[in-house]
């Protein structure tokens, strides 16, 4: 017999004057979504507008209203997250809101099949297998398949674990996911669909589960035990949901169903949704209406970040977004230096532009870490930070490695400087050791050898399959001794690596790019030991006659813009904003991409309270596409003067 309990409704007087003190701490649109009677709600939340805050106050309010604490459930994005908006709702209210269900999607749904997890014949006692753990099982299958035998080229398990991650979480077919994002092994199809096959019959028969098996099993007992699915309606009578843009398939699944009585709030920005390569889908948050039927949408638009000088500038270019909630995010703050476009003749000068202005900015008084430089892909940085290197500036950088930091750009060094200085044996260590056959030991023999004779000495080692690549490795070497420029001698080495590093690394596509970045730096060097100098300075020397001397711990902040979301700083450059760089020439073809590169770009644009300063290069070969690039970004280029100021750099004299 179901039970219908009757709650005392709050005395009307403390009621309204909770609701009085909640209308002097939050502004208008704030207090509506804080207050909002029961029933779907759907807030889109502007950037720097207050989200959180807001809706640590619906969660007091509710439970101020004689909502049961344990009876809200709040799903965010980590585990952080949750527990300090309870803390601070707790301090808002009182201490049982410390008592609200809070927490991942991950950790509730484990709780949730731990108590009923015995319908999908899921063990209570279940391990869950953490990303490593994964990864060696798939490893161990790998092997029992014979797909790890030398010789063979198959995906690592690291990239097929990311694959069978994004088919649970997209909800897509293996064959789909792989021509998605992994069509280089599409001739691997049926050697990937039975080691999928072979690692969930794995996991089942040891009553193991990994991350994406935790919302896979938790939207397979809802949509099909109904029984259950009540119980948790019964239990979670007002679900919360934070970062909702940021939600993937089976996520926005798993709320339609936990919502289905429709007491459900879900508050996000679809201008901020930006991670689809995590598998996030932008169309949950556009759907919400028609997940739930009568939904009230919110809109929080006063921004507390920025100056509106800034702002201007981000309604212009998300007002061109193609779907959307429209909204136009406004401040009090009065006045603001209005955002500079910035050209210059080539990525050299941008780079000493930036470097140049971020001195001056510290001179003004301006902390380095209240200053960043965003960019759009890690490897759009490479010439800044050498630059940066130049001038003792430091910096950290999130998103990414630093340059001389890849491996693949490692394995390009290593080979330059074998050319400056044929004595280098730790770089022809490396070089060697990229060789199919050569391990460490065989390396220290031909090493030993060739020092002794010279680098002809190692055809005596060109036996078997060694044979022809080492053979390729000499003619290269003399090839690029040949060239008459820095560009010249790093192209004669990628003819011959690319093939080396596509058999080394199954994200190769991505990583050339970087070496053809690397390649468009080295156009500004004549001196191929220059070049390597540059490369190699310490990035992290303490700031000379800039910085006082309690602050040597002071760092610049260089990030990409995914990793920035969230962020705030009083200045921002944003790098590289050239068409066909940002966005990326790649997604000019697909619309939902180049919508997504345009949310990016409003997203870098909003992280600015103070000064936001946007450059390009012009003149740039793309060497994929064969195109010279010139225009600046088309999310800016037709924004007016009067809203983005457009510099032209000139030298001094």
């Amino acid at each position: 017999m179901k039970k219908y309990i009757l709650r005392e409704p709050p005395k009307q007087a403390a009621l309204d004057s909770f609701r009085a003190a909640y209308q002097s701490s939050l502004n208008e649109q704030q207090f509506q979504v804080a207050t909002a009677p029961d029933g779907p709600a759907l807030v889109i939340a502007g950037a720097g507008s207050g989200k959180t805050r807001t809706l640590i106050y619906r969660l007091a309010w509710l439970v101020h209203c004689g909502v049961k604490p344990e009876s809200i459930l709040l799903l965010t994005f980590t585990r952080r997250a949750a527990q300090e908006m309870l803390k601070r709702a707790a301090e808002l209210l009182d201490e049982r809101c410390r008592r609200v269900s809070g927490g991942t999607f991950h950790s509730v749904a484990a709780a949730i099949l731990r108590r009923y997890g015995k319908a999908l014949g899921l063990s209570s006692s279940f391990t869950i297998l953490d990303r490593s753990d994964a990864e060696d099982v798939i490893q161990l299958l790998r092997g029992e398949l014979g797909l790890s035998e030398k010789g063979k080229r198959f995906p690592k398990k690291g990239t097929l674990s990311d694959l069978f991650s994004k088919v649970q979480n997209k909800l897509l077919t293996l064959d789909e996911a792989v021509e998605a994002e992994y069509y280089h092994f599409t001739d691997q199809i049926e050697l990937i669909r039975s080691l999928f096959i072979r690692y969930q019959k794995y996991k089942t028969d040891r009553h193991l589960v990994d991350y994406d098996d935790l919302l896979v099993d938790l939207y397979a007992l809802l949509s099909e035990h109904a029984s259950i699915r009540e119980a948790l309606a019964e239990q979670y009578k007002h679900l919360l949901v934070d970062e909702y843009q940021d939600t993937n398939k089976i996520q926005g699944e798993i709320v339609r169903l936990l919502g289905r009585d429709g007491r459900v709030m879900a508050v996000g920005d679809d201008a901020q949704s930006i991670y689809s390569f995590r598998g996030a889908d932008f169309q949950n948050i556009l759907r919400f209406p028609q997940f739930f039927p009568g939904t009230q949408v919110y809109k929080l638009e006063e921004n507390y970040r920025s100056t509106q000088a800034v702002l201007d500038l981000a309604n212009t270019v998300i007002a061109e977004s193609k779907q959307q909630y429209p909204k136009r995010l406004f401040t009090r703050k009065q006045g603001g230096m209005k955002p500079a476009l910035v050209r210059a003749q080539e990525e050299s000068e941008q780079s000493r532009f930036v470097a140049q202005k971020i001195l001056e900015l510290r001179e003004e008084g301006i902390p380095l870490s209240e200053i960043a430089v965003l960019f759009r892909s890690s490897f759009h940085s490479f010439d800044l930070e050498i630059e940066l290197a130049r001038r003792n500036l430091p910096f950290e950088k999130r998103g990414g490695f630093k340059l001389v930091e890849t491996a693949h750009v490692k394995d390009v060094m290593s080979h330059l400087r074998i050319l400056a200085n044929p004595s280098d044996a730790v770089s022809w260590n490396r070089l060697l050791l990229l060789i199919p056959g050569i391990g460490p030991r065989t390396s220290q023999k031909m090493i030993a050898k060739m020092l002794q004779e010279g680098r002809e000495a190692l055809r005596g080692f060109a036996r078997g399959a060694q044979a022809e690549p080492i053979q390729r490795l000499l003619e290269m070497l003399t090839q690029a001794e040949g060239a008459d420029s820095v560009t010249g001698r790093i192209e004669r080495v990628m003819e011959y690596y690319l093939p080396l590093m596509k058999n080394k690394y199954d994200d190769h596509p991505k990583r050339t790019k970087d070496l053809e970045h690397l390649l468009l730096i080295s156009e500004r060097y004549r001196n191929l030991s220059r070049f390597l100098s540059d490369l190699a300075l310490e990035p992290d020397a303490s700031i000379v006659d800039v910085a006082p001397a309690d602050a040597d711990q002071e760092k610049l902040v260089l990030s990409t813009i995914h990793s920035a979301k969230g962020l705030e700083w009083r200045v921002v450059f944003i790098l590289w904003a050239l068409d066909g760089y940002f966005p990326s020439i790649y997604s000019f073809t697909h619309e939902a991409e180049l919508e997504e590169e345009r949310r990016l770009m409003y997203v870098a644009i909003t992280r600015a309270k103070e000064q936001l300063y946007l450059s390009y290069p012009i003149r740039v070969f793309h060497r994929a596409s064969h195109a010279v690039l010139t225009k600046p970004s088309r999310f800016i280029e037709p924004v007016p003067e009067e809203i983005l100021e457009p510099w032209v750099l000139s030298e001094e004299g």
